[in-house]
């Protein structure tokens, strides 16, 4: 958990870096090829501080997990259960650089799943890059924790493995994280879960409570308060549509299937929202 001292390299060795890295990997699938863009290698060099064994390592760990957990794949209509409450969603706005916003809602935590949460999560991950703009590589968290007790909180193997997906999977797609209002006895949990987190992600987390002058002006740095939810400080109204979301999603699933190349493989057809043919086959007219 100590901090490293960032080395300072210039933008010649960087791009000798990313090259290096890409000679380093080695013959790829057409899915990892197209996953290992040259803005993805540079985020893993970045993450490892430029240290191009640790960044090819982590590369190929995620590259491992994501033929094995196959993120791509998830298809709204399997994880939509884990939503029904708004628990986490896209936002309808962005921060002010532009970047997708995800919204959390712990009090909201409707099911015990551990592995229900994590795919649902990693959906909305997912889901979250394939709408951020092209000039952008990270985005934006809000968790709210209006509602929240220890009786809707998730584990803490839970939140560990989480973290760990994030911080190995994810690596520098997170730009800022606010903790809004969270309850004194959230001490108690965070001090366990903070060890979990690296120090690049942690400098990235901030509190903020409702009526502190700090929290607002951090708040307006961020976000414009005409479309930042009363919720969190601003204007706007925060409404969860699950019906309406989920059509959003459905629509994002064949943008996802067309970007990963999957309209005519692994059972995907643009006509049933992802559901393999058998599937729909089996359903009444």
């Amino acid at each position: 958990m100590f901090r490293r001292k960032s080395q300072e390299i210039d933008t010649a060795e960087q791009d000798a870096k990313v090259k290096q890295l890409r000679d380093a990997l080695g013959p790829l699938s057409s899915r990892s090829l197209k996953f290992c863009s040259e803005t993805c290698l540079r985020r893993y060099l970045e993450a490892r501080n430029w240290n191009l064994d640790k960044a090819r390592k982590m590369l190929e760990a995620t590259l491992k997990w994501r033929s094995e957990y196959k993120p791509e794949e998830i298809r709204w209509h399997e994880v939509a259960h884990e939503g029904e409450t708004g628990k986490v969603s896209k936002a309808n706005f962005h921060d002010r650089k532009g970047r997708t916003v995800l919204i959390m809602r712990p009090g909201k935590q409707n099911t015990s799943s551990s592995e229900g949460n994590i795919r649902h999560l990693v959906y909305l991950m997912e889901n979250a890059i394939l709408n951020l703009p092209e000039e952008q590589e990270q985005m934006s968290w809000l968790i709210d924790f209006n509602g929240w007790t220890i009786n809707t909180n998730i584990s803490i193997k839970t939140s560990r493995d989480i973290i760990y997906i994030l911080q190995n999977h994810y690596p520098e797609r997170l730009a800022v994280i606010v903790l809004y209002n969270p309850p004194r006895f959230f001490e108690a949990f965070w001090k366990v879960v903070k060890y979990f987190v690296d120090q690049k992600t942690f400098r990235k987390i901030n509190f903020a409570y409702p009526n502190n002058k700090e929290s607002l002006e951090m708040m307006k740095s961020f976000f414009d308060t005409d479309n930042l939810p009363s919720e969190f400080g601003g204007k706007a109204t925060l409404e969860y549509d699950h019906q309406e979301f989920s059509r959003l999603m459905a629509g994002d699933d064949v943008k996802t299937a067309k970007y990963w190349e999957l309209d005519q493989t692994n059972g995907y057809d643009n006509k049933t929202n992802g559901r393999s043919k058998s599937e729909v086959d089996t359903e009444p007219s």
